[in-house]
């Protein structure tokens, strides 16, 4: 019986991936990979070679479900990564899994836990996350304005990501919308230049015209009360 696993990969610090992540991409057949240019550093780093990578985007050309299918159906034990965190957690494998599972009943899929982007900002938030409402990346424009002030409403913790391109526009709709809120942004977590802003949307708003350098990499922002 052929398997596939949801392996999840560090989100910036190389280090940061499991034995067990480490075992299964040394022992599959086949790797799926987001970029497999990201793939083959990681690959590079713990001596893994020889390991046959195909391409996989939901969105982009690659390697297609249907594909996945076959390899699986011919006995081939696949391991799906992305460039950083957790396959179907904002990045593409939910598609993925959602077909495995319907064509293929008796394929096993396997989750290999690992870095989540998520999980590492709420950890240092220094919020109450019993229950929080997670919206991945916002929508660049339809919505977008009706989707912050949802978030001034809600009563839990919300987080979502952004990017470099539209960071300030998004403090810029909180500021507007939930002024009372605390707003915490954790930037290139894991990386050389982690760093965790906390305050009002003014505040951190302020914070980043102020040091426009600062404007880059991955952002995570937990909107709480």
């Amino acid at each position: 019986m052929a398997s596939l696993y949801i392996v999840g990969t560090p989100i910036g610090n190389l280090e940061d991936i499991t034995l067990r992540a480490l075992r299964v991409l040394r022992e599959t057949d086949i790797i799926l990979c987001e970029d497999t240019r990201v793939t083959k550093r990681l690959l590079e780093k713990y001596k893994i070679s020889g390991k046959q990578l195909l391409a996989y985007n939901e969105q982009k050309s690659g390697a297609s479900a249907e594909r996945v299918i076959e390899l699986l159906q011919d006995g081939r034990n696949i391991a799906l990564v992305t460039d950083a965190g957790t396959p179907g957690i904002s990045d593409p494998g939910s598609m993925l899994v959602q077909k495995v599972r319907e064509v293929l009943l008796d394929v096993k899929i396997e989750s290999i836990p690992g870095p989540s982007a998520l999980t590492a900002a709420l950890s240092v938030a220094g919020v109450s996350a019993d229950s929080f409402l997670f919206l991945g990346f916002l929508p660049h424009k339809k919505g977008r304005e009706t989707l912050f002030k949802e978030i001034a409403e809600e009563k839990r913790v919300v987080v979502f990501y952004e990017s470099p391109h539209r960071i300030m526009k998004a403090l810029e709709s909180l500021q507007k919308y939930a002024p009372e809120k605390q707003i915490t942004i954790c930037r290139e977590l894991t990386k050389i230049h982690e760093e965790v802003v906390r305050g009002s949307a003014s505040e951190v708003l302020e914070y980043f015209r102020n040091n426009s350098e600062k404007v880059r990499g991955e952002f995570v922002v937990v909107v709480s009360i």
